[in-house]
């Protein structure tokens, strides 16, 4: 989810057009052309034959074609003419300027309608577009609820593209017959292809993270179906011959409310934050990226690490559009040493949402707003009163 970008989308998923000049809900945006034309008049009045402007009221409707709606600017573009021949009119007839300027406003009013119409059905177009990717983004991102799984959650998601809105990275949260499963993950590439093989990634973590007794089965299950869709993706023309995609896999088991099991796949280690300071998940073989597990060498899946977290302590997860974000001289975003500073100096920022609130302010600081990737923080803890499974479905767990 981009939580920076501003959406077309209405709570309805209906697109609605931008208004410009807003104040307190109601759109000044006929403002400025009335002023112009007002300016004009009154200038032309004040100046002599020398300095004849009058003929610039063609500017008005062409002022108003930019900012206001079809039926403002066909208002304005008769509203011009009409007033220039008043104002025409009322001057002394060795100052008039005639019907060869009366024609160029009229003209102007014309071209500026027809103009407004082009625009308004662009911008509808593009809100379109919009809402579509939001329809795509919350089906591939779905909402999670508060508590969703007995977790305390928080996360953000910043599209590179911030018109498209959607793109390789993804994650999520299953609550399960064995305990509640957590993903985060990135597509290599981008584009549509990327968010097709998330999306398909995303629907298998759902069923066997719900079904399945042992993580590292969800990720046998995940690399079977990263294979499955590069080769439909490439049966269909596509280049997807070297896609991948690294992934994290956490779970939280109910027989251990003070553990995790964590297995990574060509990802980074998340991190533990809390009150005593950051760690990193402990080192271990990790298993390649999903869609490279032919080349492991070992046989069989990557092993589960179990880890131990005291109170209060939360899980950082990240994609790569965090730590590689760049600043002005090609320095890396230091996320754990500015992560440890933040909780060193407030405890309490080692909750999820004011953590991930910390990461994405500090991220698009260090890179100054402009990102080179998507980037997804996502950051996670069991509740104290939390349970296993709390979608109604299946064995509950407490």
């Amino acid at each position: 989810m981009r939580a920076v970008s501003e959406g077309g989308a209405g709570p309805q998923g209906a697109a609605r057009r931008p208004e410009l000049l807003r104040v307190r809900g109601r759109s000044v945006a006929w403002v400025p052309p009335l002023l112009l034309l007002v300016a004009i008049v009154a200038v032309d009045f004040r100046t002599s034959s020398d300095f004849r402007i009058l003929s610039w009221i063609v500017l008005v409707p062409g002022i108003a074609a930019a900012i206001c709606g079809v039926w403002g600017t066909a208002l304005f573009a008769v509203l011009a003419p009409a007033t220039y021949l008043a104002a025409d009119a009322a001057l002394p007839k060795e100052y008039q300027a005639g019907i060869p300027d009366l024609v160029l406003a009229g003209i102007g009013g014309v071209l500026a309608t027809l103009a407004c119409v082009v625009r308004v059905r662009e911008e509808q177009r593009m809100l379109h577009i919009q809402d579509v990717a939001e329809t795509i983004r919350r089906t591939v991102l779905r909402p999670l609820p508060p508590g969703w799984g007995g977790l305390e959650h928080a996360e953000v998601y910043l599209a590179a593209d911030s018109e498209a809105r959607v793109g390789g990275d993804f994650y999520d949260i299953q609550t399960g017959l064995y305990g509640t499963r957590v993903i985060l993950g990135d597509v290599q590439g981008k584009g549509l292809a990327a968010v097709e093989a998330a999306a398909a990634l995303l629907g298998t973590f759902r069923e066997a993270g719900y079904h399945e007794p042992d993580l590292a089965t969800v990720a046998q299950r995940l690399e079977v179906r990263m294979q499955r869709q590069i080769r439909m993706r490439t049966a269909l023309g596509g280049q997807d011959g070297d896609r991948f995609a690294t992934a994290v896999l956490i779970g939280f088991p109910d027989d251990e409310p003070d553990a995790v099991d964590a297995l990574l796949l060509g990802h980074e280690s998340p991190l533990v934050v809390g009150p005593d300071g950051v760690r990193s998940l402990p080192p271990g073989r990790h298993g390649l990226p999903l869609g490279l597990g032919e080349l492991d060498p070992v046989d069989g899946p990557p092993p589960v690490h179990r880890v131990s977290l005291r109170p209060g302590e939360t899980l950082l997860l990240t994609t790569d559009g965090v730590t590689e974000a760049r600043d002005g001289e090609d320095v890396f975003f230091p996320l754990a040493p500015e992560v440890a500073a933040a909780v060193a100096a407030d405890p309490e920022n080692a909750r999820p949402r004011r953590l991930v609130d910390f990461v994405r302010d500090g991220t698009l600081r260090h890179c100054g707003g402009h990102l080179a990737d998507d980037t997804t923080v996502f950051a996670v803890r069991r509740r104290r009163t939390g349970v296993g499974n709390t979608d109604g479905i299946g064995r509950k767990q407490s």
